[in-house]
């Protein structure tokens, strides 16, 4: 089972959506990079169940504890474990699910492959795993922001068949994403929005919906051709967050319908640097970045634990009538914002480690002196 992610800068995360707990351990971190628990509880409070009533009831307040790895408010450089407790736990209510999979749930799955599944939640097809992925990228982000003043920040452009306008390049920060809980920053959009989510809750359905993330301050040069491209690592980032179905970067499908002087990316000088006056490449080109913003967007699907009865059979074959148990979101885009940047994190700082020698990698080289 793959349960690491990155090559330079790898995060491991554990624990069931019911279990114990749940966390992640960082390993290859950079060393002196100024970090408490407060740095990482900012996304992890953006992150976590029962914000309002968008949301799961799920009552977790998802304190993070950092065990490893720190002192003195700066990083080692050694492996960092980070647990977060799991304190509004049900396992009762998921115990009729060893007899009938879930539709749509991973249940029939992790059967079919391990022989056995987690008894409750979904275990760690949970989206509850998605906390130490947002642990771990908070640690990623703090280094990009400090090293090379790199800012992540994603919102949610579309709920159903709502869309919000485009707003790349518009300077979005994460205070304009957080001004209404369904983090739509335009908000005609995001009243649509939030009315389409509660109508699909009310009726005891669900909604998917896009995520769009802009990063900005990427120097040129990052990527590894041909097979860790940056838009791949990205892609395989973003499809790896539960519910996530599709990942477009640039113009993405629309190029599809696009002739080349029309998708062709003109240079220009900006500010004494060779930039692009259209992005339809997304920031990327040939696998490395441009140095103009990454731009790509992500597809979530309509969440598969509904508020609806619905005829399934069980693991015999037998017909059943499988009444809705458990909490759940109606719609996941608006959480899922927070776990888009933390993965987009972790590929940006796996590929800063990449592209430097390994005292690039630590902050500081022989001929400046230490660094932050």
């Amino acid at each position: 089972m793959s349960n690491t992610f990155g090559h330079y800068y790898r995060v491991t995360t554990f624990g069931e959506s019911h279990g114990g707990m749940v966390g992640a351990v960082v390993d290859g971190c950079p060393s002196r990079i100024p970090l408490d628990a407060a740095d990482i509880q900012l996304q992890l409070d953006r992150r976590r169940p029962g914000q309002n009533a968008l949301t799961t009831a799920r009552n977790e307040t998802d304190r993070v504890s950092i065990v490893s790895g720190v002192a003195d408010g700066l990083t080692l450089g050694t492996p960092i474990a980070m647990l977060v407790h799991n304190d509004d736990t049900r396992p009762v209510d998921y115990r009729r699910f060893t007899e009938i999979p879930r539709p749509s749930h991973a249940d029939a799955t992790y059967r079919a492959k391990y022989g056995v599944s987690a008894g409750s939640g979904g275990g760690r097809a949970s989206a509850r795993e998605t906390v130490g992925r947002v642990a771990a990228g908070a640690i990623a982000e703090q280094w990009l922001r400090i090293r090379w003043g790199i800012t992540i920040v994603a919102w949610v452009s579309a709920v159903g068949d709502i869309d919000a306008p485009e707003l790349e390049g518009a300077g979005i920060d994460r205070a304009a994403v957080d001004r209404h809980p369904v983090r739509c920053p335009d908000a005609a959009a995001a009243a649509a929005m939030e009315q389409t989510i509660l109508a699909a809750r009310d009726a005891g359905d669900s909604v998917g919906g896009l995520v769009t993330c802009e990063c900005r301050g990427v120097p040129p040069g990052w990527g590894e051709p041909v097979f860790g491209k940056l838009h791949a690592m990205l892609a395989a980032a973003q499809i790896s967050i539960p519910a996530a179905r599709a990942f477009e970067i640039g113009a993405g499908m629309a190029a599809a319908r696009m002739q080349g002087s029309q998708h062709n990316d003109m240079y220009v000088m900006k500010d004494g640097r060779l930039g692009t006056v259209t992005n339809h490449s997304g920031g990327i080109q040939g696998g490395i970045s441009n140095g103009e913003p990454i731009v790509f967007r992500v597809a979530f699907k309509p969440p598969a634990t509904i508020a609806r009865s619905q005829r399934t059979a069980g693991y015999d074959g037998v017909d059943q009538e499988l009444a809705a148990v458990g909490r759940h979101d109606p719609c996941v885009v608006p959480r899922a914002v927070p776990v888009v940047e933390a993965m987009t994190a972790i590929v940006l700082a796996d590929a800063a480690l990449s592209a430097y020698p390994s005292c690039e990698r630590n902050g500081y080289d022989s001929t400046d002196g230490p660094r932050p």
